[in-house]
């Protein structure tokens, strides 16, 4: 298959599985669990909100044509309080932030600009009809919808369930991915390897990012550089809704992914992108179980999940949308690459975000070096040189 750029294989990813023939399966949990799932259900609001006119400030609530002007205050009222009386010509009412509007009052003066003496406050400026008050239903009206299915729960969302007396959320059930690593090279991360091994760093990276996405991770054995075994391997991981192989997906001799899937009646989507590090990434799928085949050194891994299957796995969460967010940031030094490729290069971004400084690395293998960066610089494939000073974009880790 001829080689996709980075946009191009992105496009392809959301293309395939957005939108979903089949959505997800829907339960139901508790506001305490919904953070971080994706909605199935609209939410309405069961009210006005707010349910009154309330103040924004604490203050006075007057009369806005008696101002400027001295006047007597008849009483107050807080949040969670209402007032009994109405404001009436020359009168006003100390009012706390959030409490409702008094009858009869459509401005509030902040307390900063009043002088109170013995019962009675001056204001020596003007105020307008209904400054520093929320009206009724402004934030929302009653049976309005508020939340549309398809939307990644966050902590705002959850205070706005609660607000609306959500107490139970109908929430799309997290999809599963299955995480082989594959080679011949790879021990578990409880033996000690020769020197000629490695441990299966991967498959525990890959649980990592799962998780973060939403996904529901399940680790598979190591498949073995053979047919047969990887062939078990990979059927095994056909019963997840995603299944994510680590390796084997080069030209050399014994990698035999894209063999064995073929062999399965794979759809392919791509088989190469123009990328580094990760530029034999794998993306299809196999009945109804898309799959991608990432390069088995670690940051290749780390990258292609990041830049393409996380999108895949969101999407198969039920999520309407997904997004890369790779701002721009200042390099604190001239930077170089070889055009051709995009490339996501370990980086640190300084903590206001405004700079960022590439970290050394030796290859797709230095996984200290992944550990010293915060971020990706993405280089552009037709720009070799950036200057000290100059922007580029950042993939935040």
């Amino acid at each position: 298959m001829a080689a996709l750029t980075f946009l191009e294989a992105r496009n392809a990813v959301l293309t395939q599985c957005s939108p979903l023939d089949s959505p997800p399966a829907i339960e139901a949990v508790c506001l305490e669990a919904a953070a971080g799932r994706v909605l199935a259900e609209d939410i309405a609001a069961d009210r006005d909100t707010p349910a009154l006119p309330r103040s924004v400030r604490d203050g006075y609530a007057v009369r806005a044509a008696d101002l400027p002007g001295e006047l007597e205050v008849i009483g107050e009222v807080r949040a969670g309080e209402r007032f009994a009386g109405e404001v009436a010509h020359g009168q006003a009412v100390e009012i706390m932030t959030g409490a409702p509007i008094p009858a009869g009052a459509d401005a509030v003066v902040m307390v900063e600009h009043t002088q109170r003496v013995n019962g009675r406050v001056h204001i020596a400026g003007a105020a307008e009809p209904r400054q520093f008050i929320n009206p009724q239903g402004c934030e929302a009206a009653a049976h309005q919808t508020i939340l549309r299915p398809g939307k990644r729960l966050d902590y705002s969302d959850v205070a706005l369930l609660a607000t609306f007396g959500c107490t139970h959320a109908r929430v799309f059930r997290r999809p599963t991915a299955a995480i082989i690593a594959t080679g011949d090279e790879i021990v578990e991360v409880s033996e000690t390897p020769s020197a000629f091994q490695i441990r299966n760093s991967n498959t525990y990276s890959l649980h990592a990012q799962v998780a973060r996405a939403g996904g529901v991770p399940r680790i598979l054995p190591i498949a073995r550089d053979t047919v047969e075994q990887t062939r078990a391997a990979i059927v095994g991981g056909l019963t997840a809704d995603l299944l994510l192989l680590s390796g084997g997906v080069s030209a050399g001799k014994y990698d035999v992914v894209e063999t064995v899937l073929a062999s399965l009646g794979a759809e392919f989507f791509f088989d190469r992108v123009l990328i580094q590090p990760g530029q034999p990434v794998v993306f299809g799928r196999v009945a109804t179980t898309f799959f991608f085949g990432l390069p088995g050194n670690p940051s290749s891994t780390m990258v292609t999940f990041e830049v393409f299957a996380r999108a895949a796995l969101e999407l198969l969460a039920g999520q309407t949308e997904t997004a890369l967010s790779m701002p721009y940031s200042r390099l604190t030094r001239d930077f170089r690459h070889r055009a051709g490729l995009t490339r996501f290069l370990p980086a640190r971004l300084s903590l206001d975000g405004a700079e960022v400084t590439p970290v050394e690395w030796h290859g797709s293998g230095d996984v200290p070096a992944m550990t010293r960066a915060n971020a990706y610089l993405v280089a552009e494939p037709g720009r070799p040189e950036y200057q000290r000073g100059e922007f580029i974009r950042v993939l935040p880790k």
